[in-house]
């Protein structure tokens, strides 16, 4: 799946390279975006009293942003096996170099904030993430 995110003024810093920080938020745009695409909308998870917080984020920076660049990040299913999901990140320039590299690992939680048994309480959802599981 890809999603295309445009680098904003405010994005950047003093020399004009887009701030470090702001790569982590993209893969967050990406990953609500991933969902949305695979029919399982953010909006619809919270709704079924899913959430989904961050576990861990990795980001490995190979070639500077700047104001204006489309940035290209495709999202895929790294592992997943009903308990975490861990997602990996690949964004590209226009010119298709790639700019930055990630991962991000997800825990899905009902609203007490306990683990859910994916397979057997969200079945549907399990076996979409499962058939796109690397």
């Amino acid at each position: 799946m890809e999603y295309i995110h445009t680098v904003q003024y405010y994005e950047t810093d003093k020399m004009g390279i887009t701030h470090h920080s702001n790569y982590i938020r993209w893969m967050e745009e990406a990953r609500i975006d991933f969902l949305s695409q695979i029919g399982w909308d953010f909006a619809k998870l919270e709704q079924m009293g899913i959430v989904s917080p961050v576990l861990s984020v990795t980001c490995d920076y190979k070639q500077t942003t700047t104001f204006s660049d489309k940035v290209s990040i495709s999202v895929s299913v790294k592992e997943f096996k009903g308990v975490k999901l861990h997602l990996a990140y690949e964004m590209k320039n226009s010119e298709g170099k790639t700019v930055c590299i990630g991962t991000t690992s997800h825990a899905f939680l009902n609203l007490e904030g306990r683990p859910i048994r994916m397979k057997q309480e969200q079945p549907e959802l399990f076996e979409a993430l499962s058939n796109l599981a690397e």
